[in-house]
């Protein structure tokens, strides 16, 4: 039977990243790594940062809830590790407040570095100064109840991907993007060559060569029909011959 949104379930072990690798897939950032990933793995943009600046890659704690009701966010506490990021779906959209501060200390206690949620969240401007990473849908203050049982680390859908225990999460001002953990090598081997090649065109257009002549788009472009000209009156002259 699928764990997929399975309610009553709390799974105590998952499989964990290296952390040289973690670190690997925070400096490439989300753009390079949804790319290398065959444009695959991001969230919605809705799933947003409430700071700037921030940037992390962990591996995915992750908790099933119902609607206002953030109960299995403390019962998800206790299963997290140094390194982890929390991620949080409902089972039907709510845009409640069901994270502040107080969580996030205890998140913080145990070496979470964040969290990722399709959810509402409050204290926003406490988890900045606190240093505390959150993407959500929304900010939020309404709070909620603990009342109903929810998981913790069985798959669920977060922003419109599919988030496995596990699963590398990489987060920054760009959004979220979900690296399954079974693909990580192959997606940090493509994300470094996407880089490196970025790194050597970035060289070029800082010495002042152009993306036409770079991507070799002047054929394309050509072919498609675009015409250059010195004056307006030699394009209208163009157009009336054509």
């Amino acid at each position: 039977m699928s764990l997929i949104n399975k309610k009553g379930v709390v799974i105590r072990t998952l499989p964990r990243s290296e952390p040289a690798t973690l670190k690997q897939f925070a400096g490439l950032g989300v753009a390079t790594v949804h790319e290398a990933w065959q444009r695959q793995g991001l969230m919605h943009h809705a799933i947003r940062p409430v700071q700037q600046g921030k940037a992390v890659a962990g591996n995915a704690v992750t908790v099933l809830v119902a609607p206002g009701d953030n109960w299995m966010f403390h019962v998800a506490v206790e299963q997290c590790r140094p390194g982890d990021i929390l991620v949080v779906s409902p089972t039907s959209p709510c845009g409640d407040g069901f994270f502040g501060d107080l969580l996030a200390t205890s998140l913080q206690a145990r070496g979470v570095i964040g969290l990722v949620g399709d959810i509402g969240i409050r204290d926003s401007q406490t988890l900045r100064e606190m240093g505390f990473a959150v993407w959500s849908r929304t900010v939020f203050a309404q709070g909620t109840v603990k009342e109903t049982l929810g998981s913790v680390n069985v798959p669920i859908v977060c922003g419109g991907q599919l988030v496995t225990p596990g699963d590398i999460i990489v987060a920054d001002d760009d959004g979220v993007a979900v690296v399954p953990h079974a693909e990580q090598a192959e997606v940090l081997r493509r994300a470094l060559a996407r880089e490196e090649n970025e790194t050597m065109k970035r060289e070029r257009m800082r010495n002042g060569e152009l993306g036409l002549d770079i991507y070799n788009m002047r054929p394309r472009l050509a072919e498609k029909g675009l015409s250059y000209y010195d004056t307006p009156q030699q394009a209208e002259d163009d157009d009336g011959a054509a």
